[in-house]
């Protein structure tokens, strides 16, 4: 039971950290190079909303409550981590990531949402005709959580490096980092399938 559990949990931190599909860590780049470590509960928060929608759409596909075209999803992704690297690059050093929280939580959750549908069908054939669907969701979302976590507090920690020990202002390091996101989901879009 532990074995399945743990099996469950890193197949989570595994979708996460799979170096071959970076758009997850893209997207948690983008959604955390705002904040620094004294934001932590808030960057938390939003990492779980993220992990919610995501783990809302497998519920719905696991279920064969939704089903969408898997092309326009994977263009859809990358959208994601534009809008937000993008907003960042409007917003940096204007503190509007404290002003429209509610606003952020939101388009987090709906952009959870469209990568779990990202991840659908993939997981659909991971579940098979298992009997505990509900169980293998939440024990892979555990995994999902645990690796978003690590990933953000890399994320902070590297922030607080550049901030201090490099000395960049954090407007040019929130600037730099967005635009280094950009550039890496540029030819994701272009190379979707959706287009072609």
């Amino acid at each position: 039971m532990l074995e399945n559990f743990w099996f469950n949990v890193e197949y989570g931190i595994n979708h996460v950290l799979d170096i071959n599909a970076y758009d997850h860590v893209l997207f948690l780049i983008s959604l955390t190079v705002p904040y620094v470590f004294k934001d932590w509960k808030r960057v938390l928060i939003l990492v779980s909303m993220f992990t919610l929608g995501h783990t809302l759409s497998l519920v719905l596909a696991a279920y064969g409550i939704v089903s969408v075209n898997g092309g326009l999803v994977e263009f859809l992704i990358p959208i994601t981590i534009l809008i937000v690297a993008l907003y960042n690059v409007f917003t940096a050093g204007k503190g509007a990531q404290k002003e429209r929280i509610g606003v952020v939580f939101i388009t987090t959750l709906f952009f959870g949402l469209i990568h779990g549908l990202g991840f659908a069908r993939e997981f659909r054939m991971f579940l098979g005709e298992s009997d505990n669907k509900l169980v293998l969701l939440l024990e892979f979302a555990l995994g999902i959580e645990l690796s978003q976590v690590i990933i953000v507090f890399i994320v902070l920690f590297l922030g607080y490096l550049g901030q201090t020990v490099f000395r960049f202002s954090k407007r040019d390091w929130v600037m730099v980092v967005s635009a280094i996101v950009i550039g890496l989901v540029i030819p994701m879009l272009l190379g979707s399938d959706f287009l072609a």
